[in-house]
């Protein structure tokens, strides 16, 4: 989900921030715990389970970073934030980190000072309306009512695309995905506009899933990734590399299953540098040799991790399309780690 369009009373607060919280990782080494922002309740993404556990696509990027600073996948608490609280709770260093499908901008680079060290999802923003309502085109939305959260970029775009094609339309306004979707099923919108995978996310619970359909056009684009604030470039270069190795993991084929047979027998250079058997990258930003490996041993690699949260076999059905690797058509590409 792309979201805040606040940013003046912010961007003083983040500011400071940046130089006030400028030893994250000295942080959480202390605590002993890390503390990641997540969303309040996404299927496949982020939500507790039945259990109380934390679940999901950017809930196991948590993981693999607390698994990467202190040894240990579990070491986590997750914080649940909305659309316009989740800004604020990095900035003021309630969280140490946000993975919360939040889409990369300008606005939140540079106002608000947060770095988003890596794109963990390539999306874009779609609608779903009921087939019922006899549309297969966005274009034919004119005089439409929307559901649309408050405190998201996902407001400008919908109007953008609606301006653009000489349209009109009522905005219903709602706090989260969760009433978003409530709110559409009860008929007070048309149509409920999000990202795509968050649709395909809020189709995949309900229990009439085939009464509904994700129309054709992507307004938007919406990288979506970690972030952390400015001015802390240590913190962020180990959430970067924890991401980048769980996708080095993936060109070389090394699994949660696999890894300790790999890490016996590899000769390749750059798994022995990844597994931390030769070189001393892990040192250089105050960790153990074995981090990469910590977080790879956590949830898998990435591909692992898309497929057993959001994967084409899960009932959110998502295909990696352009979250597939570089090597396979899509657009993720690991830097090399030497």
């Amino acid at each position: 989900m792309k979201k805040s369009v606040f940013v003046g009373a912010l961007a003083a607060s983040t500011f400071l921030a940046g130089t006030a919280f400028a030893a994250t990782l000295e942080d959480v080494k202390a605590r002993g715990e890390l503390i990641c922002g997540v969303n309040v309740g996404l299927t496949g993404f982020g939500m507790a389970d039945a259990n109380g556990t934390w679940v999901g696509f950017d809930v196991d990027l948590c993981r693999a970073v607390a698994a990467a600073v202190l040894g240990d996948p579990t070491k986590v608490k997750f914080v649940p934030t909305t659309g316009e609280t989740r800004f604020t709770a990095l900035a003021s260093g309630e969280v140490d980190l946000l993975v919360r499908n939040s889409t990369a901008t300008f606005s939140r680079d540079v106002d608000l000072k947060f770095d988003f060290v890596a794109i963990n999802y390539y999306d874009g923003q779609g609608f779903m309306v009921k087939k019922e309502l006899g549309v297969s085109s966005a274009k034919e939305l004119d005089g439409a009512t929307v559901c649309i959260q408050t405190g998201t970029t996902t407001e400008l775009n919908l109007a953008d695309f609606f301006k653009a094609n000489n349209m009109s339309y009522t905005p219903v306004t709602v706090q989260d995905d969760s009433e978003a979707q409530r709110q559409y099923l009860a008929g007070a919108c048309d149509a409920y506009t999000t990202d795509a995978s968050g649709l395909a996310s809020g189709r995949a619970t309900m229990a009439d899933a085939e009464n509904h359909i994700i129309l054709p056009e992507i307004i938007s684009k919406e990288p979506l990734g970690p972030a952390v604030r400015h001015g802390d470039n240590v913190w962020g270069d180990i959430v970067r590399w924890t991401f980048n190795a769980l996708l080095i993991a993936e060109e070389k084929g090394i699994t949660k299953a696999n890894i300790e047979e790999v890490a016996s027998s590899s000769t390749d250079p750059e798994v022995r540098r990844l597994l931390g058997l030769e070189g001393e990258l892990g040192p250089m930003f105050g960790l153990d040799t074995g981090f990469a490996k910590a977080a790879i041993a956590a949830g898998g690699n990435y591909s692992e991790i898309f497929e057993a949260n959001i994967g084409s076999a899960t009932p959110i059905g998502l295909a990696r399309g352009l979250n597939a690797l570089w090597t396979q058509g899509g657009l993720q590409y690991a830097w090399p780690m030497r």
